[in-house]
């Protein structure tokens, strides 16, 4: 599931109670997102051994030496919630948020992953470009 020197992230599904919705944000996020062309670079992980997996359990799964600076959590809320916010977890331990977590639409999944991934830019400009509700929907132009 990890992968050492990768810079694809993953998509962690820890709720198996919405088939439909985890098809529907599957195809979200891998749909070409700018005239560009940017979509995320991510793997989707479809295995119950997840299912209920929070991000303090995450973190104590990641093995050492992988490179992985996020990962994505499609939980409840994700697949209840009419905009699917998947919950993204900082995985870069070398950063003081280690653990910290906010959640993005999965229109603007690429920008999170593309830009975070390359450290074209760094975690709190995403977090805090979240709404009052805690998602990044993406930067006012």
């Amino acid at each position: 599931m990890w992968r050492t020197g990768d810079d694809t992230s993953l998509v962690i599904r820890t709720d198996f109670a919405h088939d439909d919705e985890w098809a529907e944000l599957r195809a979200a996020i891998v749909a070409p997102q700018t005239e560009d062309g940017f979509m995320a670079n991510v793997a989707f992980v479809d295995d119950k051994a997840y299912e209920g997996l929070t991000p303090a359990a995450l973190l104590k799964i990641v093995p050492a030496g992988v490179n992985h600076v996020v990962a994505f959590l499609a939980d409840e809320l994700t697949l209840a919630h009419p905009d699917r916010p998947v919950l993204v977890v900082n995985l870069d331990d070398g950063e003081d948020g280690y653990g910290t977590t906010f959640r993005v639409v999965p229109s603007e999944m690429w920008s999170v992953q593309n830009n975070l991934s390359l450290a074209n830019m760094d975690w709190d400009e995403f977090a805090g470009g979240a709404d009052e509700d805690g998602i990044f929907r993406g930067f006012e132009e």
